[in-house]
């Protein structure tokens, strides 16, 4: 079985004390300027290993930075002779946008751990000039550097500066040496997870297309608790009592920190008894540009957890060995997941509710999200997705409501299905809602 070692992304900003942003920006261009030389000269026939040795004696950056601005060029294109026969486009030969500088630690770059717990830098921007500084950002990344800094097993490795969302970022990476986490080719079982501002829905599937099971994970306080501290802000911001707003902040933070590590632990656990899993997710690296619903509704949705719930997940699974993939999240709320079907409309969902305009497909919407998800990664990695069409269905039942009378099981129609009966979920004389969903409040340890 095929596996790689457990490396982990961590990104701060950068709080400068010596130098400027200038500094790192002109940085920036000129790996802009390699990449681009780069490209030109393997365009017009150069070998790999005279573009390396030619791009590099006549860069601003040390040495070592620039051959592994140029590894990361030409990595693209590799990329591009690998995939190009299923559509893939050739890299721009020219960008005018700033390049990330590629930085190997001690030598680009330099991070000092401090007994306090502070870390500082010191990046090379361009020959001699030094922009220092403190770093700041995720308590959870500060450990996992601590980490690496003191056990011998890790190593902090390569590092990326960007400039992202109006700051500097530093994106460090840190590697355990020995432990193994298994190939994403080999995985056995598919898991879609769909991340909501209340719940985190989950479907295993097998490679044929069939689902083993699904749960949901609800964490409704999260989402209650979040509303409150932003009232709390807004009137403290009314009453000019600005000094108070760092504190519910603070405490805003660390309740959501604490709940997530909750959920992401219970993913995993659930994740984990099913054999050679791969956990997949949404690509959200574009979610804040593609989301435009007003200002108060952008505020809400640009604010929620989405990335640092995916992260955990991410991190916890991969001390199980268990890999994690993206995939374009186009449409999967939206569209049916019945492959003789397919229907997409933004109709199709209303709430928790999914019913398909077309062939009344009925389900609970993030599950069957879920299930999308792993539809767009199996047609990625393998061109086809096996039909749903043999699962069996989930009976009519009705639900209790509130008040003097019930009302109808929100999954309606018989037709809706998902659940794979001889999964251990699947419990005779258990109602549509229940099979479905199989919430657990995410919330409670």
């Amino acid at each position: 079985m095929q596996s790689s070692k457990l490396t982990q992304s961590l990104s701060f900003g950068l709080d400068i004390h010596t130098g400027s942003g200038d500094d790192l920006q002109t940085g920036c261009i000129e790996a802009r300027r390699i990449r681009n030389e780069a490209n030109r000269l393997d365009r017009a026939g150069w070998d790999w290993g005279d573009i390396k040795s030619t791009v590099v004696d006549n860069a601003d950056h040390v040495n070592n930075t620039t051959q592994l601005i140029v590894d990361k060029a030409l990595g693209e294109i590799e990329t591009y002779h690998d995939n190009k026969d299923d559509g893939w486009g050739r890299p721009y030969p020219y960008i005018d946008e700033s390049y990330p500088m590629v930085m190997n630690h001690s030598e680009g770059y330099r991070l000092f751990p401090e007994d306090d717990g502070t870390v500082r830098f010191r990046i090379t921007a361009t020959r001699g000039t030094h922009v220092k500084g403190e770093l700041r950002g995720n308590p959870d990344h500060f450990d996992r550097l601590q980490i690496a800094f003191n056990d011998e097993e890790w190593r902090v490795g390569t590092a990326e500066v960007v400039h992202k969302h109006n700051e500097w970022r530093l994106h460090v990476t840190v590697t355990h040496e020995t432990h193994r986490v298994a190939s994403k080719n080999d995985a056995d079982t598919i898991v879609g997870v769909d991340v909501n501002e209340d719940c985190i829905a989950l479907a295993a599937m097998s490679r044929n297309g069939g689902v083993k099971q699904s749960v949901v994970f609800e964490y409704p306080s999260v989402k209650e608790q979040r509303h409150e501290f932003f009232t709390k802000r807004k009137r403290i911001q009314k009453a000019g009592q600005t000094a108070f707003e760092t504190a519910v902040k603070t405490e805003e933070r660390d309740y959501v920190h604490d709940c997530l590590h909750k959920v992401s632990r219970q993913v995993v656990d659930w994740v984990s008894q099913f054999t050679d899993p791969v956990i997949v997710f949404e690509d959200l690296k574009d979610m804040r540009e593609s989301i435009d619903y007003g200002t108060r509704m952008n505020r809400r949705l640009h604010s929620l957890p989405f990335a640092t719930l995916q992260e955990m997940v991410s991190y916890k699974a991969a001390w199980e060995g268990v890999s994690s993939d993206v995939v374009d999240p186009e449409y999967t709320s939206q569209r049916c997941p019945r492959t003789e079907c397919q229907h997409t409309d933004r109709a199709n969902r209303q709430k928790k509710r999914f019913k398909c305009k077309r062939c009344e497909f009925q389900d609970h919407a993030d599950r069957k999200a879920a299930v999308c998800v792993v539809q767009n990664w199996l047609d990625e990695q393998y061109g086809n997705v096996l039909s749903l069409e043999t699962l069996p269905h989930v009976r009519t039942v009705r639900r209790a409501a509130s008040g003097a009378g019930g009302g109808p099981d929100s999954h309606g129609h018989d037709l809706c299905s998902g659940v794979d009966r001889h999964g251990t979920s699947a419990q005779p004389g258990m109602g549509a809602r229940e099979e479905l969903k199989s919430v657990a409040s995410a919330v409670q340890d």
